[in-house]
């Protein structure tokens, strides 16, 4: 009965990490660029009474053993980076990637980071940087008083400049990829970073090397369902709750075995 008690009690907590991912799922359905989340869980190591094939005569062996599970634990959170609804803005800074990739942006530490979130700004010297101010890898340029600026799917920008006609080139947008984006430690504000898990990032020009292309004009909304993850809500709740009534069970239990006479 005791064994019961702590089973269901990592189911409990198991629950609770589900409930965890699915409400960062749901708070971040309108971000930019967000990818959506799945807690993985997996069983606890088992006692084992009597193994398999133990031998029960001279001549016959167990067909099966007895083993008494001990509960659950949350084994990881995995990310799911799969292409999230694209909306038009009409913005010639607003870039989603179509398919694999990520933009490349300097943190304040000189440290690279990575992100889906293609709402682009201009700062202080006209280059092209997050909302949060940190500029794109390799750093490009706006001139001032441009009067348009296009970006190509192959990352090529180019601005018209007052008095001019044709188009100048002032720097190509990199894309970064990796061998397992699932490895990428996120770092909150859109952003992720590399570890060994995700293997170091592959730069290189949107469209080569399985990278994704660019499209102007639009943003890549989070890949989050918020009906899929609303089932997923309730089925969380509902094992909480079963797991609950175990521990009332083997309370009851307890209560009547400790009132035995």
């Amino acid at each position: 009965m005791f064994r019961s008690l702590h089973t269901a009690a990592t189911g409990m907590a198991a629950q609770e990490a589900e409930l965890d991912s699915i409400s960062n799922n749901l708070a971040n359905a309108n971000t930019v660029g967000f990818k959506k989340t799945r807690a993985d869980f997996q069983d606890l190591v088992y006692q084992t009474v009597r193994a398999a094939g133990t031998q029960t005569s001279a001549t016959t062996v167990a067909p099966s053993g007895t083993q008494l599970g001990s509960g659950v634990r949350l084994v990881s959170t995995s990310r799911n980076f799969g292409q999230g609804a694209m909306q038009n803005t009409n913005n010639p800074l607003d870039l989603a990637i179509e398919g694999n990739g990520f933009f490349v942006v300097g943190q304040p530490d000189g440290q690279p980071a990575y992100t889906r979130a293609g709402n682009l700004k201009t700062d202080a010297q006209g280059r092209l940087c997050t909302s949060e101010g940190m500029p794109l890898e390799p750093p490009i340029t706006i001139p001032q008083g441009a009067q348009s600026v296009t970006i190509g799917a192959d990352g090529i920008v180019s601005v018209v400049q007052p008095g001019q006609t044709a188009a100048n080139q002032v720097g190509t947008l990199q894309i970064a990829n990796f061998v397992n984006p699932g490895g990428l430690n996120a770092v909150g504000h859109n952003l992720y970073t590399a570890s060994t898990a995700s293997g170091e990032a592959q730069v290189g020009a949107p469209g080569s090397n399985g990278s994704g292309t660019l499209l102007q004009g639009s943003l890549e909304h989070a890949n989050v369902e918020v009906v899929e993850e609303m089932i997923g809500l309730i089925s969380a709740q509902r094992a909480y709750e079963i797991n609950t009534k175990v521990v009332t069970a083997a309370d009851e239990m307890l209560r009547a075995a400790s009132a035995l006479k």
